[in-house]
């Protein structure tokens, strides 16, 4: 029988080798997977959304804003890290036929409004200093914590506006105006004083590009519903309220949303085509040059949704067994909560394809009642009951 062959003593130098590649190449997987997932630079995301029209005909400004209020939300980003600005309470309002509510589609299936909002700044609170404030960061000491954008220099933001504009300003209440000069040295002031890491600005007005024009910080993007010299037209009428329910561009960027949820991929790109001008009747503009990323590698979550630290572990983490306890001591009846009704509503893109409900009926009004017996007064006034056999 033949000896075995002693094995070669570069072997096992070779096996080591070998395993110490293998590790390295999981450890470099590991760190590129650590660096996709951290990509941004962001630890943590803030909203602050501006309505600044008064008045019941504006019913869709408030619409506009608690649409996107409702997708930021439902995307992860807390109350705590949302600064909303409503220049009036529509759903409070003695005309709207159904109170506590607000909708932005004309089949009445979507309540933006929901259960659980939280306004920071209302009616004559919304204000250009008021809004500069919370950019700045310029607010008295005994301000509330809900009204304060606590941002530092990992937050990534998100400002959006709606109202009434012009060529480089935006009105305020139709008593005031914010103009593009002041918004730009805002931006600039969060900068200097490292309150973002990047800022995604929206605004839905008309001739919205040019409040983009004159920014000069870094880290920021832009968009617009209009461009200069057009007007951001109104969607949605409704006879029973009367008004228009939402503006063009930002129903479809609600209706884009609606199909994001935390994890997508979908990125900045398909943002900037939700809504071209054979929707919108208007040229939707954006501005990127300001922006270090390439905004195919920016994900809509990185402003529309939230992000939380995780810690990976691969060590055991003894629990204290008090907790356990306490736990069990918990009832269960105050641990189930009610669950809020918007979530419980269909899809936006469902409601489009309905069929319109049946407006209810309503008495005419007396200014109804009074006109035609004001006509028939001055028929019986002119003609007399001679006249009435020729008409019956």
């Amino acid at each position: 029988m033949a000896a075995a062959l002693p094995a070669p003593r570069w072997l096992p130098a070779a096996a080591a080798l070998l395993w110490a590649c293998c590790g390295l190449a999981a450890t470099d997987g590991i760190q590129d997977q650590a660096e996709q997932f951290f990509r941004s630079g962001h630890t943590n995301n803030w909203a602050v959304l501006v309505c600044t029209s008064r008045f019941w005909f504006n019913y869709r400004h408030v619409a506009n804003t608690l649409s996107v209020y409702r997708s930021v939300k439902r995307l992860g980003i807390p109350d705590s890290h949302i600064v909303l600005m409503l220049a009036d309470d529509m759903a409070c309002n003695p005309r709207n036929p159904k109170p506590a509510t607000v909708f932005s589609h004309k089949n009445m299936e979507l309540n933006v409004y929901g259960d659980d909002v939280e306004v920071d700044y209302r009616s004559y609170e919304v204000t250009v200093e008021n809004f500069l404030r919370v950019l700045t960061g310029r607010i008295p000491p005994s301000t509330p914590r809900s009204k304060r954008l606590l941002s530092d220099d990992r937050s990534n933001i998100l400002i959006y506006m709606t109202g009434h504009g012009g060529n480089g300003f935006l009105k305020f209440q139709d008593s005031e105006e914010i103009t593009n000069v002041e918004l730009a040295d805002a931006f600039e002031q969060m900068w200097q004083k490292r309150r973002y890491n990047e800022l995604l600005f929206i605004i839905d007005t008309c001739q919205g590009a040019s409040m983009y024009e004159r920014f000069y910080s870094p880290n920021i993007m832009a968009l617009a519903s209009s461009q200069v010299g057009e007007d951001s037209l109104s969607h949605q009428p409704d006879l029973g309220i009367g008004v228009h329910l939402m503006d063009r561009y930002t129903f479809y960027v609600l209706e884009f949303l609606e199909e994001i949820h935390p994890a997508s991929q979908t990125n900045m790109n398909d943002l900037f085509q939700v809504c071209p001008r054979s929707l919108c009747v208007s040229t939707p503009g954006h501005r990127t040059d300001l922006f270090h990323r390439d905004p195919q590698n920016v994900l809509i979550t990185d402003f529309f949704g939230s992000v939380r630290k995780v810690e990976i572990t691969t060590q055991t983490v003894a629990l204290d067994p008090n907790l356990v306890g306490l736990e069990t001591r918990v009832p269960s009846d105050e641990m189930a909560t009610e669950p809020l009704k918007y979530a419980e509503q269909l899809p936006v893109a469902q409601i489009i394809h309905q069929k319109p409900k049946q407006k209810d009926w309503h008495p005419p009004g007396g200014f109804i009642l009074g006109l035609w017996a004001l006509i028939i007064m001055v028929f019986f006034k002119t003609y007399g009951i001679k006249h009435m056999k020729y008409i019956f």
